[in-house]
């Protein structure tokens, strides 16, 4: 007895019906257009990293410390929206959902392109992490749909893989683009933005929840972002308000009654952002907590990266991405080996070897920094290693998230795990500017960043003695 799902026919039984080859062609188009939308909004996290020299120039009066709110408004709003827009999409229509938020996302990227000051880039930055928080969670209700369930659980890692190796890919492909010029790393999305609301349009499964259940809570995302975004700008304005100043003292208020009260809204509304039952599975807990401080240790480095190649060694936005380069290839290789050495050595362990990779990485760009530029020697064993931790800790959480999840609530775990990393983005940016501080000469420059460097690797140990903890007492075997 079999039943279609998605357009695909999924057996009942122990073995699957043969698939038509229109069925298998539509199912590869369906992974196609959902992975687009994910390629680009991966892409779009990171991407405006190597453009800050040439949005600086652009843009009279802007500082990186400004610049930075380009990838943390996106990061906070796409964070907080993520959970309550795939549970609306649920309500009503996950192909519906996922087409509206591609089309806001291509909009909002044509609007970024034409923005003529740094505020108007912001705006549509946020506009874009909407229309991201829309198709992510979406499309990989979509990619479930699609897939029988023998073959759902490479498509999720493929799925997962794609998005890293695009976000890893982000320095380079935006290297080439702001070489032509800096509107060109968004006006890129539209050509595939468009091409994938045309083939969405004819072949995603419309699928939506039988159980509507109460809305969710909207309220609660609007606090997660006043408390991220309050600690973000009092971080980066501390070196210049003033630690203990009256304003940075007021953030961090902020950010303590808001988070507070986010946590107290989510133990009482029906469908909160973050539902504390999941936080009570301790796999769960503890690989979001492993993810929130490696994506801090993260975000930070890749950051400290496009700053110091292009403002310290006055490489140029192409330049830059290639200097990341040698590492990114081989992620891909390392995305592919992640799950053998997981099946091997347990997924935890896979994650504290990536934890340690990524902060190496940074401590030898802190012990080898100098000012006259000498790539291999000072930038390449970093750039090296924290390509490959990225790949490994990142890929190996996803299945340490779920591992213990009841299957009704996969979804759900994984938006929230997604949220976690791109709070923890946005963290490492700012604590990243603001241990940097802004040093008035080469010499000093080079000593903030060799300190920020040092904070950014403890940073990547604390995940690492975090990620001591995945391995359970029942015993860690890694991802089904």
């Amino acid at each position: 007895m079999s039943q279609t799902v998605g357009g695909t026919t999924a057996a009942s039984g122990a073995s699957a019906s043969p698939e038509s080859p229109v069925a298998v062609r539509r199912r590869k188009l369906v992974f196609l257009v959902v992975c687009a939308g994910f390629v680009m909004s991966s892409l779009d996290m990171m991407i405006v990293n190597v453009a800050f020299p040439a949005l600086e120039q652009d843009f009279a009066g802007s500082t990186p410390a400004s610049l930075a709110w380009t990838l943390n408004a996106y990061s906070i709003v796409f964070a907080a929206l993520l959970v309550p827009a795939g549970r609306l999409s649920d309500r009503s229509s996950r192909k519906q959902g996922f087409l509206l938020g591609l089309g806001l996302f291509t909009l909002a990227s044509a609007l970024c392109a034409a923005s003529q000051g740094v505020a108007m880039l912001v705006a549509a930055r946020v506009l874009q992490a909407a229309g991201a928080a829309a198709m992510v969670p979406t499309s990989l209700g979509l990619l479930l749909a699609a897939y029988p369930a023998e073959r759902r659980g490479g498509a999720v890692r493929a799925w997962t893989a794609i998005g890293g190796v695009a976000a890893a890919l982000a320095p380079i492909v935006g290297g080439a683009l702001v070489n032509l010029d800096w509107r060109w790393i968004f006006l890129i999305n539209l050509p595939f933005g468009i091409a994938a609301l045309l083939v969405g349009s004819r072949v995603l499964p419309d699928t939506k929840e039988t159980e509507r259940g109460p809305l969710p809570d909207l309220f609660g995302s609007i606090l997660l972002i006043a408390g991220v975004g309050a600690l973000s700008l009092g971080l980066i304005k501390a070196p210049e308000w003033g630690w203990a100043s009256g304003r940075v003292l007021g953030c961090l208020a902020v950010t303590v009654l808001s988070f507070a009260e986010f946590f107290r809204r989510s133990a009482r509304h029906p469908s909160p952002v973050v539902s504390l039952s999941l936080l009570r599975i301790r796999s769960f807990s503890l690989a979001n907590l492993t993810a929130l401080v490696f994506n801090t240790c993260f975000g930070a480095m890749l950051f400290s990266f496009m700053l110091w190649c292009q403002n310290i060694w006055g490489y140029s936005a192409l330049e830059t991405g290639l200097a990341l380069a040698p590492g990114t290839f081989l992620m891909p290789v390392m995305a592919m080996a992640t799950g053998p050495l997981a099946k091997r050595f347990g997924s935890a362990t896979v994650v504290v070897t990536g934890c340690l990779l990524l902060a190496a990485g940074v401590v030898w760009w802190a012990v080898a920094a100098q000012l006259q530029p000498n790539y291999v020697w000072m930038l390449l064993p970093g750039a090296l290693l924290t390509p490959v931790g990225t790949i490994l800790g990142t890929t190996a959480l996803v299945g340490l998230v779920t591992k213990d999840l009841p299957p009704a609530s996969f979804a759900t775990g994984s938006a929230v795990n997604m949220m976690v990393r791109q709070v923890g983005l946005v963290i490492g940016i700012s604590v990243f500017i603001a241990a940097l501080g802004t040093p008035g000469s080469p010499a000093a420059a080079k000593d903030a960043f060799q300190n920020a460097w040092i904070i950014t690797a403890a940073i990547g140990g604390a995940a690492m003695l975090v990620g001591l903890l995945l391995h359970s007492r029942r015993g860690e075997t890694g991802p089904a």
